[in-house]
């Protein structure tokens, strides 16, 4: 008997943090839920912080996900906003983790591949394949919509990994 799987999304940023849920029940998917937490750019780092951190656990606790993706940072030239954008994706790796949710970690283009097919591609492409996979979604934004696809890349990867551990356990 196969089970309802809520996954939340979050593609982490220190200005925006986005976040998308959806339910996989075999291979069908369904949209939830999408939005973004906001951080307050004039306050000091650690203020911001706390609120990407309040602002995510308030979603997980309302929407109750059963596992949670995150996309990874990729390096940028500049060093300290790498940095704050690391301390961001901890924030959004803790919360969930705190909640007690399993946390996967997906490369952009792991995410890219597994909802355009390719792993370049543009932000509109991701758009357009979210309404053809899940056409009740709604998303205001990039940061809500990469998060729906971060939780569709592990909605599929997820089957993968289940499927070769009941080939291994057969």
């Amino acid at each position: 008997m196969q089970t309802t799987i809520r996954i939340i999304g979050i593609d982490p940023g220190l200005r925006r943090t986005g976040w998308g849920i959806i339910e996989t029940l075999g291979n069908s998917l369904r949209f939830v839920a999408s939005g973004t937490v906001t951080s307050d750019g004039e306050m000091d780092l650690a203020s911001r912080l706390c609120q990407l951190h309040d602002g995510l656990a308030e979603v997980v606790h309302g929407y109750q996900p059963h596992e949670a993706a995150v996309e990874q940072t990729f390096v940028n030239k500049d060093a300290t906003a790498t940095l704050k954008l690391g301390q961001a994706r901890g924030i959004a790796m803790l919360v969930p983790a705190r909640a007690g949710l399993r946390v996967a970690e997906y490369a952009p283009n792991a995410v890219k591949k597994a909802v355009i097919g390719v792993g370049h591609g543009e932000k509109q492409q991701i758009h357009m394949m979210l309404k053809v996979l899940m056409p009740k979604a709604e998303f205001k934004g990039n940061d809500a919509a990469d998060a729906l696809a971060i939780a569709i890349c592990h909605a599929h990867n997820r089957q993968t990994v289940t499927s070769r551990l009941a080939a291994l356990a057969g």
